[in-house]
């Protein structure tokens, strides 16, 4: 039996203000095991954006302003949720542990997506649905035809390194674990931390995805107490709403007592 066409989205990304110069922007039709935020930090001399969707709609077109103002592209691991429309900026930041040149296959399909992971079935409870949107961004949109392209072009980024906004600047944190490459910036003046997929809030019984390929537990343990270390005071995280330090060091307590043998 084929399956019903999906419906239209009468708009793909939604985009909302934090404070402080900063934005987020999401994928609302997308399922949220993929829906990865966007962060867009504004900045004196250029922006910095944090990372880049899925891909499966064109930022440029549907987010122009992330392209205004010269902006410096992070990518915190190279994941299709968060690589996937980092092909559209002229160039973008990440370790070179990520393999940004050669990624891996992408699907949006749950089945193929979870051999794609080496997703374990006890990393993620939630059976994952056929198909992970619920509609199209455009009428000639293939979800079957989707890939994860390799940036146009791209620098390496790791521990120490600072990303200069002007007025404003960020430590790129090399954080293992989730996987190889997984990079995290933290700015010091105001203890904020973009933490892409290496924390993030967790419901009662989750938690973190360290069961998948590339993934390792002992670096992840590493990571986390490094984070703990930090007078952190938010976390803008991969996925998900902020949150504070109390909430951070209480995620770091529960991984490593569940973890650490």
């Amino acid at each position: 039996m084929t399956a019903p066409p999906l419906p239209l989205a009468t708009h793909w990304f939604d985009s909302r203000q934090v404070g402080d110069g900063l934005s987020v922007i999401t994928e609302p039709h997308v399922h949220s095991f993929l829906r990865a935020n966007i962060w867009h930090l504004r900045g004196s001399d250029r922006d910095l954006v944090v990372d880049a969707g899925l891909g499966t709609a064109s930022l440029r077109q549907g987010v122009p302003q992330l392209f205004e103002h010269d902006p410096v592209l992070v990518v915190t691991h190279a994941h299709l949720d968060h690589m996937g429309g980092a092909h559209e900026f002229d160039t973008c930041y990440l370790h070179e542990a990520e393999a940004p040149g050669t990624p891996a296959p992408g699907t949006l399909r749950g089945e193929p997506l979870t051999s794609i992971l080496g997703l374990r079935a006890d990393a993620y409870t939630r059976p994952l649905p056929d198909l992970l949107l619920d509609a199209a961004p455009t009428l000639d949109f293939d979800p079957d035809a989707y890939e994860l392209r390799a940036p146009a072009s791209f620098l390496p980024l790791d521990d120490g390194d600072v990303i200069d906004l002007g007025d404003r600047t960020l430590t790129a944190l090399h954080l293992p674990g989730h996987s190889p490459g997984s990079i995290a910036l933290y700015e010091p003046a105001t203890g904020a931390l973009f933490s892409g997929d290496v924390i993030y809030d967790l419901r009662e019984g989750e938690q973190f995805l360290d069961g998948i390929t590339g993934a390792n537990v002992e670096h992840y343990i590493h990571s986390l107490t490094r984070l703990a270390d930090l007078p952190i005071s938010v976390v803008y995280p991969g996925h998900g709403h902020p949150f504070g330090r109390q909430r951070l060091l209480q995620l770091v307590q529960n991984y490593v007592k569940a973890r650490r043998p």
